[in-house]
């Protein structure tokens, strides 16, 4: 059987429509846009932090947890400066001020201004607070952790923690609450356990001395 040849017309056929064929215009391809595991968390790190606040109509003042935390960090760097002044305004009128070095609370702004008062007067400007952790999550309680350096170097005895609860007064936030604990000088250890035990064994004993404590 011979093989079936093509005729010239019909070749010519095929080659016009191979050349329309070639052309046609090119439908352009679209980028295709790949989410990868990587670019899906750094959406995530960069989507914003809300904050809580409150708002006080009548005052038309805003409070936030970040706001809190920045009155806290005015009233260390204004006891840094020695600058009462400073200090005045961020304390409330009638907030009561414990530090546990002192067998008696500070009542009143009067009495607490009087205590930071003499502490500028007479302790050094070389002596800074240094805040090593701050909480910023509560709109109106901070915990600060803080030590104490002179010239850049941590001072014997210092570190600390303090406690302050704020509140939206003469139409400012202002601290009227706060607590200092401060890092004793003399460490008991294992002796504080049994000093505990034996003041809970006396208490039981005699339940009547639980009311002179």
């Amino acid at each position: 059987m011979r093989p079936l040849q093509h005729g010239p017309r019909m070749a010519a056929a095929a080659g016009a429509g191979a050349a329309r064929l070639r052309s046609l215009p090119r439908r352009s391809s679209l980028p295709c846009r790949a989410t990868t595991t990587s670019s899906m968390s750094r959406r995530r790190r960069q989507a914003p932090v809300l904050v809580a606040a409150t708002t006080r109509e009548g005052a038309k003042t805003t409070t936030t947890a970040a706001a809190a935390a920045d009155v806290v960090r005015e009233f260390y760097a204004g006891v840094n400066r020695r600058d009462l002044a400073a200090v005045e305004p961020l304390i409330a009128e009638g907030c009561v001020y414990e530090d546990l070095v002192f067998p008696r609370p500070f009542v009143g702004r009067a009495q607490i201004l009087g205590f930071f008062g003499e502490f500028m007067g007479t302790i050094s400007p070389d002596l800074q607070f240094v805040i090593d952790d701050i909480s910023a999550a509560d709109p109106a309680a901070v915990g600060v952790t803080w030590h104490l350096e002179w010239r850049g170097r941590p001072f014997p005895f210092s570190r600390g923690c303090s406690f302050y609860r704020l509140l939206d007064s003469e139409r400012q936030l202002q601290i009227v609450y706060g607590r200092d604990c401060v890092e004793p000088a003399a460490k008991p250890g294992d002796l504080a356990l049994v000093i505990i035990r034996g003041v809970t064994w006396i208490l039981e004993r005699f339940p009547s001395l639980a009311s002179r404590l």
